[in-house]
């Protein structure tokens, strides 16, 4: 297996314009990105309030555009953490670990929720990011019993209707911040090196990565190198 999957977090309307150059990028070297959508960012973008967003991330799907749901809301807002969620929170996420404190129920009834909204706006969603990729376990046990087909953390992907996972690094920015934007960058080559023979590649792309004239130049070159060695596949081939 020699699979590279690419995908762009953060879709909403909040974040628009920089989805779609995103999704350019991505389109200037042959790639079909999958789409992690939330269904209302920060509780302030409902998704089905912005029907032209809507119609294009519908029209992206009709492209061949895999979706996904990214949390509900992707905040913490009313989601105290604990310590030990802190520690393991920490340098990952700017408070923005919806599913970070989570327990089964309160997962199932946010992906459901999720599932639902995007349902009834037209998407068909195969698969559930947290965001942050910040969970515990339950909440892939909650993705599989919502029905989706796939879920992910950081290290892994697990593909539900085969009971299996796979070991998946995944290339990554930061743009908050001067020193955080140049770690990336650096990070960038570090994977390319040490990484480029990995079974199962993925390259995840946020809108905020666009803040940084560097990293979006890092994004540019890694797109380019590692579509140079793969053929961008699809999760569902997984």
């Amino acid at each position: 297996m020699n699979t590279l999957l690419v995908t762009i977090h953060d879709v909403t309307p909040a974040l628009q314009p920089r989805v779609e150059t995103l999704w350019r990028m991505c389109a200037a070297h042959d790639v079909v990105p999958g789409l992690l959508v939330i269904p209302d960012w920060h509780g302030v973008a409902p998704i089905e309030a912005d029907p032209g967003f809507l119609e294009w991330v519908r029209a992206r799907a009709a492209e061949g555009a895999e979706i996904f749901l990214h949390g509900e809301r992707h905040d913490e807002v009313g989601l105290p953490r604990g310590w030990r969620d802190a520690v393991r929170a920490f340098g990952r996420t700017n408070g923005e670990g919806e599913f970070l404190t989570l327990d089964y129920d309160a997962a199932r009834e946010r992906i459901d929720r999720g599932v639902a909204r995007l349902r009834a706006a037209g998407l068909a969603p195969i698969g559930f990011v947290p965001p942050a990729w910040l969970a515990k376990p339950d909440t892939h046990v909650a993705a599989r019993k919502a029905g989706l087909a796939v879920s992910e953390d950081d290290a892994t992907i697990f593909v539900h209707g085969r009971s299996r996972a796979y070991a998946s690094p995944v290339l990554r920015w930061s743009a908050r911040g001067a020193f955080r934007s140049w770690g990336s960058v650096a990070q960038e080559r570090l994977r390319w090196r040490w990484q480029r023979n990995a079974p199962v590649m993925r390259v995840a792309l946020h809108p905020g990565d666009l803040a940084s004239a560097a990293v979006e130049r890092s994004i540019e070159r890694a797109l380019a190198a590692w579509t140079a060695e793969r053929t961008p596949g699809r999760y569902a081939e997984l």
